[in-house]
């Protein structure tokens, strides 16, 4: 009698499926705050612990779904599967925010960084000015970029998961 593996696939997309609604509410409820154009460290840190959680929650229910088995590549492969569905929701939400729930977000966060600039000396008001310009025209550009850190991360807190969670199955 043949053991059925369980899907790496079905435990991503669940997974990647909580993440990403647990991302747009937080991401909401920073809306509601008027903090969503804040970028601090404690903001940050609270968006990696949650993706910490939820990647090392997914693993360690497919390895309890596989007999108490893990290969670091089933993990990875998990990991990187959630951060995927995560973040293309996570950026389904950021295109809805910028487009219709505050339509000046893209002005508000170029101005804060702009802002940030001028106060350290960088630049100066008038370079500001057309840094700005050329910000809002390639904003989009900072999607696929996010795309790849996201999963760079993913990757990486899976790699560490997997290898702590990691048990080989020694009958074959």
């Amino acid at each position: 009698m043949t053991d059925i593996q369980p899907k790496t696939g079905k435990f991503a997309l669940n997974y990647g499926l909580i993440l990403g609604g647990i991302s747009v509410v937080f991401g909401i409820m920073l809306f509601s705050l008027d903090m969503h154009t804040d970028r601090s460290w404690p903001i940050q840190v609270v968006g990696l612990v949650l993706t910490i959680i939820v990647i090392a929650l997914g693993i360690y229910q497919f390895k309890k779904a596989n007999s108490g088995f893990l290969s670091l590549s089933q993990a990875m492969k998990i990991g990187v599967g959630i951060t995927l569905i995560a973040t293309l929701l996570g950026i389904a939400y950021q295109l809805v925010l910028a487009n219709f729930l505050d339509p000046q977000f893209v002005d508000k966060v170029m101005e804060m960084q702009m802002s940030e600039a001028i106060a350290n000396g960088s630049i100066n008001a008038e370079q500001a000015k057309q840094q700005i310009e050329m910000g809002k025209k390639f904003f989009w550009i900072g999607y696929p970029i996010y795309m790849v850190i996201s999963l760079f991360v993913g990757l990486v807190i899976s790699l560490i998961v997997g290898l702590i969670m990691q048990k080989r199955n020694t009958e074959y």
